[in-house]
This record gives C-alpha cells, sequence and structure tokens, in this order.
C-alpha cells in the first residue's frame, strides 16, 4: 500500500529514460604541478626597445611540489611603488598631478593620480596573464593628468620580456629598484631632469603573493567599484555563540495607572497580566503571559538567542502588561550589554542569577524619577543569562553540516587531516546575461567548508573559465561536506541595473558537494562534476565545474577514533534543543552569517551565502517528497530480495538450494553457538566481494534520485513559488486539493501501522475477551511444552515447519494470521 502512495504522480517519468544531457561525473586528465620555465635570473635592465622574444617563458621544466592541485599558469607581475624628483608643470610650474600607465600590447593599466605631488607612491601591482602576451617589450610611462585635454607624457621605462626574471615561491619577494625616465626617443637627449621611477618586474604564477591583490589583464574593461569584485578574496565567518537568557521572575510590577478609570481594561490596583519580550537585534522572543495576576510574576523560562563576536547588538528586556489580545503596555525597560554576560564551557558551571531595575514607561514615567529616591524601590527582573561555548551554532543544514566544533576555541580537538581543493575550471557554462547584445557569463567559484569561505577571481566574458587556484581547509571531522558553487557577477560597474531597477543579483549556475568521508586519504581525485540546476522549466546542467580534491591524514588513530564519537558537541545531547529551535535558531545564525560577510570588501552577498547555506532546503516540495518516498522504499529492497528468495526456498523453487538450506538448518539446530560468528563472518565476506567494485569517485547531484527527470512543471512552479504564495486563488486552490489527495493516502497508510500495533496491544487487555482468553491459554500450553522439550528439538521442528514442502501448505490464510486479524483495534471508535 505503501509503494502506491506516489503511483498516480509518475505518469511516464522514471521508469522510462526520458532525453536528458549527461549528468555523470567525468575523469579528467589535468597537467598538475608546477612546471617552472627557465628564465633570467639577474636583475631586470631597462631596454629601449622591443627584439629579444619571449625565451624567458619557455624552456626546460623544473618541477615542484607546492600548490600541485592546479594547472600552473604564469603572469608577468609589475609592481610600481613610487617615483621621486619628478619636475614641475611646464605650464603651471606647480606639481604635477602624476599617474602610472603600465602598457603590454594593447593591454593597458593605470594606477590612481595623485594631486600636486613631485613624490608620489602608490605600491600597485598589474598582472598581465602570459597566454596574452601580444608584444616582446613592457612600457611603463609616466604621465601628468589634465583636466582638459590629453594628459602630458612626463617619462617611461621599457623591458625587453626576455631578460624578466623568474620568481620561485617561497623565494622573498623582489626588491624594487630606482629607473630613470626617459623620453619619447629613448635617454636624455633633450636634458630634461624626468625624475626616477621605482618599480619591480618578475615573472610568476597564480602562487605569488601578489596575485589576490593585483590587477588582471583579463578584467581590464571593469571600472570604480567593481574592481573589488573581481579579485580573489578568503572569507571567515563570524564567531557564532547561542545565548541562554533565563527569565526567573519579575518584583514589584505595577499596572499603568490611567486617569479617570476609563482607560482601555487598566485601572490601579489591577494586578497585571505580565509577560517579558527579550529582543536581541531583529531576534524577538516572548515568555509565556502568568497565567494568575500577581504584582510579583514568575516564569523560569529559556530564550536563546544567535549572537555573534564582536558582539554589536544589546539584550533588551522589556515588561509587558496584556491588557487585550491586541494591546499590550510596557511596564519596564532594561538594555544590557552582551559583554556582560559570562561564557560557559561546560554545563556543571553554576551561572549566577542577577537583579535588574527597570526603567519606568507610561503614564508614570514623568513622577517616577522624583519619586525614586523617596521610595528607593523599584520594579526589576531577576535573569540567569550566559554565552554557551559547548555547543556547535548551526549556520547550515545538518545534511551537509561543514563544521562541528563547538563555540569556544578551548574545547577544540586538534585536527586530523588536511583538505586541499584545486578549482581548475569550468566549462560550457550558459550565457547569464546580455552585454552589447551578446550573451555574457561572469563567472566565479565559492567554496565553504568550516568557518573559512573562499571566493575565486571573476573570469569575464567566457563560458569556459580558467581560475587554477587552490585553497586548504584544516578538517576536524571526516564526516562533514564541502559545498563549492559558481556565480555570475553582476556587480562589476559595467552592466548595472538600469538605474532605479532592484538591486542586481548574482545569478546561480550550480552547485556540488562532496563528503570527505567517501575520499581516500592521500589520493588526488581530478574529475570533471556537472553542475545540475533546477529551474522552472526542468532540469538542466548549467556547464561542468574541473576540481583536484585531496585529503591527507594527519593522524589515523585520532581519525579512526572519532568514528566513535558523537557527531556534536556533548552539549546536544546533554542539554537538547527542540526541533522548532533548532530551526529558529540555525535561520537566525544564517541571517547573521549573510549579513557579516555581506560587510566584507569584496562582499560575499546574501544571495551567495543563502545558496551556499541552503537556506530554503526546509521548504515544502512534492519533488522532493516523492525523492524521499522512493528513498525510504528503496532502502527496504534488500530486505524485499531476501524475502522473496527466502519464500523461493521455502516452496522448493530449486530443490538443491532447499536442500542446501536444510543442512545450514540442522547445523545451526545442533552447533547454536555458531549462530553469531555464521552471521558476521557472513558480512566479512560480503564486504570483501563489494571492495572489488567500490566507488572510485566522489559522489555528486544525481537528477534521477532527486525526482527532477521526471517532475511535473506544476509542481516545479510550486516549488519556485514564494512564500506565502504569490499564485492565482485557483492555482493555490487545485495545488491544496491534490496535497490533500496525497495526505489521504499518507493518513490511511499511518492508520493502517496503528491499527496493527493496537491488534498488537489487545492480546493482553481483554478488550475481546474470547481472544484473550485464547491467547493465555495458548501462553500457558506453550510454556510448559517449552519447559520440557529440548530447545534443539522445538528449533528443529520450527525450521523443518517453516521449509515445509508445497504438498504440505494449503492456499489459505495460516491460523496465527487469522486470528491475529480478528483482533479489535482503537478503530472502531475513531470519529
Amino acid at each position: 500500500m505503501a509503494i502506491g502512495l506516489f503511483e498516480s504522480k509518475m505518469s511516464g517519468g522514471q521508469r522510462g529514460d526520458p532525453h536528458h544531457e549527461d549528468f555523470q561525473l567525468k575523469d579528467t586528465n589535468p597537467l598538475l604541478g608546477e612546471q617552472w620555465p627557465k628564465g633570467a635570473a639577474g636583475p631586470v635592465r631597462p631596454s629601449g626597445g622591443g627584439g629579444g622574444g619571449l625565451a624567458g617563458w619557455l624552456g626546460v621544466d623544473k618541477p615542484s611540489s607546492t600548490y600541485d592541485l592546479v594547472e600552473q599558469m604564469f603572469f608577468l607581475y609589475v609592481r610600481v611603488v613610487k617615483a621621486k624628483d619628478l619636475p614641475p608643470n611646464p605650464i603651471t610650474g606647480a606639481a604635477m598631478d602624476p599617474y602610472v600607465e603600465v602598457r603590454l600590447g594593447n593591454y593597458k593599466g593605470t594606477t590612481r593620480h595623485f594631486e600636486h605631488r613631485a613624490n608620489p607612491e602608490w605600491d600597485q601591482v598589474f598582472a598581465f596573464s602570459k597566454s596574452r602576451v601580444q608584444s616582446n617589450a613592457l612600457e611603463v610611462f609616466l604621465k601628468d593628468k589634465e583636466m582638459l585635454g590629453r594628459d602630458d607624457y612626463v617619462g617611461k621605462v621599457v623591458f625587453d620580456l626576455a631578460e624578466v626574471p623568474t620568481r620561485v615561491p617561497p623565494d622573498s619577494p623582489l626588491a624594487p629598484q630606482w629607473y630613470r625616465l626617459e623620453g619619447r626617443r629613448g635617454g636624455g637627449a633633450d636634458g630634461r631632469m624626468r625624475g626616477e621611477l621605482m618599480l619591480a618586474v618578475w615573472i610568476g604564477t597564480q602562487a605569488d603573493e601578489a596575485f589576490p591583490e593585483a590587477w588582471h589583464s583579463d578584467a581590464a574593461t571593469v571600472r570604480g567599484e567593481g574592481v573589488a569584485s573581481v579579485r580573489s578574496k578568503a572569507y571567515v565567518s563570524p564567531k557564532l555563540w547561542y545565548l541562554r537568557v533565563n527569565v526567573i521572575e519579575a518584583q514589584d510590577v505595577q499596572p499603568q495607572s490611567r486617569g479617570g478609570g476609563g482607560g482601555n481594561g487598566g485601572g490601579g490596583g489591577r494586578p497585571p497580566e505580565v509577560f517579558v519580550k527579550a529582543q536581541v537585534g531583529n531576534q524577538i522572543l516572548k515568555t509565556s503571559v502568568v497565567p494568575a495576576p500577581t504584582l510579583n510574576p514568575r516564569w523560569n523560562e529559556d530564550l536563546v538567542f544567535v549572537v555573534a563576536e564582536p558582539f554589536e547588538e544589546q539584550l533588551v528586556l522589556t515588561v509587558e502588561d496584556r491588557v487585550s489580545p491586541r494591546k499590550d503596555d510596557l511596564l519596564g525597560r532594561v538594555v544590557l550589554p552582551l559583554t556582560l554576560f559570562e561564557k560557559r564551557l561546560d554545563h556543571r558551571p553554576f551561572v549566577q542569577s542577577r537583579w535588574f531595575d527597570l526603567e519606568r514607561f507610561g503614564v508614570g514615567a514623568a513622577i517616577e524619577g522624583e519619586t525614586r529616591r523617596e521610595l528607593r524601590f523599584a520594579s526589576r527582573v531577576h535573569v540567569r543569562a550566559c554565552l554557551e561555548g559547548a555547543y556547535h551554532v548551526m549556520d547550515e543544514s545538518t545534511m551537509y553540516i561543514s563544521d562541528t566544533r563547538p563555540t569556544a576555541r578551548q574545547l577544540w580537538r586538534p585536527p586530523v587531516g588536511v583538505l586541499e581543493v584545486g578549482i581548475l575550471g569550468a566549462a560550457g557554462l550558459p550565457p547569464m546575461k546580455t552585454r552589447d547584445g551578446r550573451g555574457a557569463t561572469d563567472a566565479y567559484c565559492v567554496a565553504k567548508y568550516g568557518q573559512k569561505w573562499v571566493r575565486t577571481r571573476t573570469m569575464l566574458g567566457t563560458s569556459s573559465p580558467t581560475w587554477n587556484e587552490q585553497y586548504t581547509w584544516e578538517v576536524f571531522d571526516p564526516c562533514t561536506v564541502i559545498t563549492i558553487a559558481v556565480f555570475d557577477n553582476c556587480h562589476l560597474g559595467t552592466n548595472g541595473n538600469g538605474g532605479g531597477g532592484p538591486p542586481a543579483r548574482d545569478a546561480r549556475i550550480g552547485k556540488i558537494r562532496i563528503r570527505l568521508s567517501t575520499l581516500e586519504t592521500d589520493r588526488v581525485y581530478t574529475h570533471a562534476y556537472p553542475l545540475i540546476a533546477l529551474q522552472p522549466s526542468g532540469v538542466k546542467k548549467m556547464g561542468e565545474l574541473r576540481l583536484a580534491v585531496r585529503f591527507t591524514c594527519l593522524s589515523l588513530v585520532n581519525m579512526v577514533h572519532l568514528y566513535t564519537q558523537p557527531l556534536l558537541p556533548k552539549m546536544h545531547y546533554l542539554h537538547p534543543f527542540t526541533v522548532t529551535q533548532l530551526d529558529a535558531l540555525r535561520y537566525q545564525a544564517m541571517g547573521i552569517v549573510a549579513a557579516r560577510l555581506g560587510r566584507a570588501e569584496p562582499p560575499l552577498r546574501r544571495e551567495v551565502v543563502e545558496y551556499m547555506l541552503d537556506v530554503e532546503s526546509h521548504m515544502w516540495s512534492m519533488r522532493r517528497s516523492k525523492a524521499n518516498f522512493f528513498r525510504a522504499v528503496s532502502l527496504f529492497s534488500g530486505a524485499a530480495a531476501a524475502a522473496r528468495w527466502f519464500s523461493d526456498v521455502c516452496h522448493w523453487k530449486n530443490v538443491a538450494t532447499t536442500a542446501l538450506v536444510h543442512v545450514l538448518l540442522l547445523i545451526l539446530v545442533w552447533y547454536p553457538e555458531l549462530i553469531l560468528p555464521t552471521v558476521f563472518l557472513y558480512m566479512f565476506l560480503i564486504g570483501l566481494w563489494n571492495y572489488r567494485r567500490r566507488p572510485r569517485h566522489p559522489p555528486h547531484m544525481d537528477t534521477k534520485l532527486s525526482w527532477a527527470e521526471a517532475v511535473h512543471p506544476d509542481e516545479l512552479d510550486e516549488e519556485f513559488d514564494t512564500f506565502p504564495t504569490s499564485r492565482p486563488q485557483d492555482v493555490v486552490y487545485m495545488r491544496y486539493d491534490r496535497l490533500r489527495s496525497v495526505a489521504g493516502r499518507i493518513q490511511t497508510v499511518v492508520g493502517d501501522m496503528a491499527t496493527q500495533g493496537e491488534r498488537l496491544q489487545s492480546l493482553l487487555s481483554w478488550r475481546d475477551p474470547r481472544a484473550t482468553c485464547l491467547f493465555v491459554v495458548f501462553c500457558l500450553l506453550a510454556a510448559v511444552v517449552l519447559y520440557v522439550t529440548p530447545f534443539r528439538v522445538v528449533a528443529l521442528v520450527a525450521g523443518l515447519y517453516v521449509l515445509r514442502h508445497p504438498r504440505f501448505r494449503s492456499r489459505l490464510p495460516s491460523v496465527p494470521s487469522n486470528f491475529f486479524r480478528r483482533l479489535p483495534s482503537r478503530a472502531d471508535s475513531m470519529l
């Protein structure tokens, strides 16, 4: 019956093999590791012109072991440090407005300019990709910025690329040198003093420390604020704490006096119906209303919030009076900084409670200050609050958790491994927007594991970006997941939202997850992962992401020991939160992480963080419900196959197999001590047999398992609907009726399961006195027979009865089955 729940929804779905794109994982063979070219190692000598070729970029390979999970990419780096002794402006006589222009072929990068500065300092780095070198000479110009007309030429320095040295990490940075500025025709033939420019020029790779902050030639079209958004960056999630506020009681809570007694239910002397509202940032929680009106209400309730270091918010406690269902009067308020509360690292230390005076509000607040000195008392609230450091604050779905450490660093275990990921590139990305009348994609990649986020640089205008960036994480638990996603950058300053429209959002291209426990240690996995996206039109392959992944074990003993430990810190089991609390706290933690990372430069925007943290994973989806149902059904497929095999044995479908089972039964009955060893030996042999067919690659997104290929268009539209719904009323009615139909079938199955359980309970409940009497008498006879009969005889007789020949079987149900189905259940009492 359960298997037929969703049969009406299949409509030709998974059973056929519909037309779909290739969603499989592919092996790749990238040329990983550092391969250094032969280059000049001497000092950089300025040259007056071209010639010389690109011999410094080519030559004998020199292998290296660092930065070995990416394909090597070579860049020409130019560091413009400063200038000195610049001549004044020949027209005004004042100091010039200098800036530097670095030119290599058709690529040109400029520094910022300074006003009236004879000795400017820039310290900017320019990087030109080897694959885009269009010239044999590098030209560095120094110019004077003019408000009107063409900028004045001051001087230049020219380098022959064949003479540029190669810097091999971990060498120290190349020392910059002073170079005399030359005239247009070289040298100082005109006799003018042009000044000097401090430069450093070298050939390096993406492993160079100057790479992340450098101006890149492949992003030369980006201007203004968009420059920061194309650079690669690493981010750290804020340190999150659970703030537990135990509201114990309040004292001397006075309701607001209302002149004339004509207020809305509140006269002098009316005992208030009080509750406490606590607020931290945008998180608001309330205690229950004290049922018995009193001036000294007591709650003893815990309110839990998520807060982040550094603590910018404050805890605001307000005591309010429930005047009517729609009106609450504010009786008192206190604002407490979060630094006031102690940090608890275990459940054993006792947290001292404290009384806090409330600031009065309302009609009586004006005379409060005058009478306080005379009465010498005030309403106050009794609170016990602490910052819980022994919990792990979950900001992501527990199914895809990447970190299980508690908040307090003192409780961290040493790392058990190192995860290294080389983000090589992507291929086949679709155009995500229109630029100059043509489709364009400006892709970047974001990876998240633990508290560390990384973002690659943005590759402009290409459907096959090449990043070749390598990142490393410490691993504290192998049973965790790294998430990697690709986005389209919509904040480049060149493709705004048209002015006045909604702010641009970085578009999702696709996402993959890799569980570290599925990786073999010290092995490099090089695969192209399909980027699969579910869209309102259906499932679609958005390209492929090429990765190189290696998980290195630091301590095998510690890693094996972790498999015997709880997944989460012990406080989650000693003092657990409810499921509702965890969902609410997780949502609040996601909001805090998104807000803090959105303040970085360049920001990780909210839509990126929410996609990485699976904010919408708990929303209702008919597709996901069917997928999870058939996942559950597939779990019992092995047991069902074993039951069918045993049924064939019992019905003598294969005489030889049945005879062998009889022999095995006799052996186990005669030697019962062999039962458990036989079971475990059998599982050991199965494990050895399956080792030959073990998975050779990490799991990836499965469209069939996700039930994405056969999903109905209306179910997709429902999945992409907003919350609350924005669809027409008739569509909502139709979906509601469909949900009622499915829920009715689930209700029937749950009712049948409850009926069988209640029949089992009624065996001894005397609800059916005749059935219970028969069962009790049978139990007495069975006890006597089993006492006087050896166990081996009983087991042998039972086994032979179960395995009896079909000639001795009846097609009618067995006597125990008939007896059980006649037992009563509580379904008769259901309305």
